[in-house]
């Protein structure tokens, strides 16, 4: 590792999120509350300077050690909310993790399931491709605007879609708050007698995007599955299952967020 990346100074909340403890705002609360010390002092402010890889960092008397960058997929069936935890008392996507840790190589190689976040979100009621990671920066770069990271969706609507229907969703409308809902792509896969199958393509995301999109056009949203991330794709990944990213796979997904921030 080269010397000015051991001494290199970043602030102590930043530094346990860096390090896979959890995530930085988490960190704060653990700081501001009393419970980390930063050599054997105890520390308050979030934003105390901290060298990475040379001090001593402990949690509740535990001395946190950096943990290895994690980075899975997975496919998210109804029903589950993308949190770690529920007010309401829902099952969460954290189930599956549960459920599924022990055949996860992290497992074997940390003693047990780290802490994981989900980057993003898919609500309740939509299914399909859903990534996690214990890297809180990476996860940031994904979900950034200024990123531009292409999402697909396939989407089944409660009625038959004509070409005036797709170009309003390019096109774009407005909601009663003002903001600017549209697609990158939208085309039509397949029809029914009364509903109809479409793949949209957005390269923004804001909170239930195409619902509420589609809301506004007087289109009820059936089935909402995201198929796509950049050039990651569901492919065959069985519902509720997950799996780590491949090392090929993650270089994709970096080459083309670094590609699209360059061109956009």
């Amino acid at each position: 590792m080269p010397s000015n990346a051991i001494t290199r100074k970043i602030g102590l909340a930043r530094a346990l999120s860096k390090a896979g403890y959890c995530s930085r705002s988490r960190a704060a609360e653990l700081i501001r509350s009393g419970r980390v010390q930063l050599n054997g002092s105890l520390r308050r402010d979030p934003e105390t300077p901290v060298r990475l890889g040379r001090d001593r960092i402990l949690v509740d008397d535990h001395v946190v050690g950096i943990r290895p960058s994690i980075y899975l997929m997975m496919n998210k069936p109804r029903g589950l909310v993308t949190t770690a935890f529920d007010e309401k008392g829902r099952a969460t996507v954290y189930s599956l993790l549960e459920s599924a840790g022990k055949s996860l190589p992290i497992e074997s190689l940390l003693g047990k399931l780290p802490w994981i976040a989900p980057v993003g979100r898919l609500d309740k009621a939509s299914e399909g491709l859903l990534l996690l990671t214990n890297d809180s920066e990476w996860a940031a770069r994904v979900t950034a605007p200024e990123t531009h990271l292409e999402k697909r969706y396939h989407v089944q609507i409660d009625t038959l879609a004509d070409p005036a229907l797709l170009q309003a969703i390019v096109r774009g409308v407005k909601t009663e708050e003002g903001d600017l809902l549209r697609a990158r792509a939208a085309q039509l896969l397949r029809s029914g007698g009364k509903n109809c199958w479409l793949e949209l393509t957005l390269d923004e995301g804001r909170n239930r995007h195409i619902r509420c999109m589609l809301a506004v056009l007087g289109v009820e949203v059936l089935r909402l599955v995201r198929v796509a991330i950049g050039p990651l794709h569901l492919g065959t990944l069985a519902k509720g299952s997950c799996r780590p990213l491949t090392s090929e796979e993650k270089r994709c997904l970096d080459r083309a967020m670094d590609a699209r921030s360059v061109r956009v």
